[in-house]
């Protein structure tokens, strides 16, 4: 699709100096997330006309730059919303059921397993708390009620009648299982901190499809592994943790999966053709779809 307007180029490295160079002379520069688009790289954009992400969260392009530069940010809202919700419950499952142990257990030939497994989690009935009413945090919520969950929310501006809104520390302190649902900006950075955490009852569950970075990693680690809280389900890390040592996953209470939530056949392909779709039509000299734009004020001053 690309290539039917112009000359596609991968960059080869994702550093600020290698992506300077890259897109001196693009007329566009489309990401899936790996790599950071910064004021500084976009400033050295001498024919840019968009800068693109093939998802929904934008927080590794300096979109408050490319505002002030008129640069569009094409992104693609509502593509993952579903399939994210999906792993979000699955995650929930998992840990509230303890699945990778017994998966282990059971093809080790330890099915005996099942008399010391104790007793799992069920969610009929429970709270579900969800950080960010956006939509992936509706459309939890609205899966949580399928299982018989009672669903609160805590949202900076949506609002939903049919979940009870509270207060966010009330939050913390009232769920059951917490799942976090928030874009990471300055004021959603390690929301879920040391407090936030020890107010919450120790039989909880904390489940982030979002952004690692929404989390104090480190409390966090102290938390599950003092039974200061009962499990985690975690699709994201923080941006400065090591993905080859990271002490979350030494823990038996935690279930990591590698930043896949959004990836599956009708998301993946939704995400990257919705995009796809816009760029090309602001290559080919066609003002885009203003509910693709992050900030469609820069299309008013065309």
């Amino acid at each position: 699709m690309l290539a039917e307007v112009g000359e596609v180029k991968a960059a080869a490295r994702v550093d600020a100096d290698s992506l300077t160079a890259e897109i001196a002379d693009a007329s566009a520069a489309l990401t899936r997330g790996y790599g950071r688009l910064p004021r500084v790289v976009l400033e050295g954009g001498r024919e840019l006309k968009c800068i693109a992400r093939c998802g929904v969260g934008t927080d590794n392009i300096d979109v408050s730059a490319a505002t002030d530069l008129g640069l569009p940010v094409i992104y693609a809202p509502g593509s993952t919303t579903m399939t994210v919700a999906e792993h979000t419950l699955m995650l929930m499952l998992m840990v509230a059921r303890r699945a990778t142990r017994l998966d282990r257990e059971v093809k080790s030939g330890n099915w005996a397993y099942r008399a010391s497994y104790g007793l799992g989690t069920e969610l009929n009935g429970k709270v579900l708390g969800v950080l960010g009413l956006g939509d992936i945090g509706r459309r939890v919520a609205e899966l949580a009620q399928a299982f018989g969950m009672r669903v609160h929310y805590w949202s900076r501006v949506s609002r939903d009648e049919r979940f009870q809104y509270v207060e966010r520390d009330d939050l913390f302190k009232l769920s059951d299982v917490l799942s976090i649902n928030v874009a990471l900006d300055a004021g959603t950075r390690r929301l879920v901190d040391r407090a936030a955490l020890a107010s919450m009852k120790p039989t909880a569950i904390i489940i982030n499809t979002a952004r690692g970075d929404v989390i104090d990693e480190a409390a966090l680690y102290d938390a599950l592994a003092n039974n200061r809280l009962a499990g985690a389900g975690l699709d994201v890390f923080a941006s400065d943790s090591s993905h080859e040592a990271n002490p979350l996953w030494r823990l038996d209470n935690v279930v990591a999966t590698p930043h896949v939530a959004a990836v599956t056949d009708v998301a993946f392909r939704c995400m990257c053709v919705d995009t796809a779709t816009q760029v090309a039509r602001i290559l080919s000299g066609e003002p885009p779809d203003p509910r693709f734009v992050r900030n469609p004020e820069v299309l008013r001053e065309r």
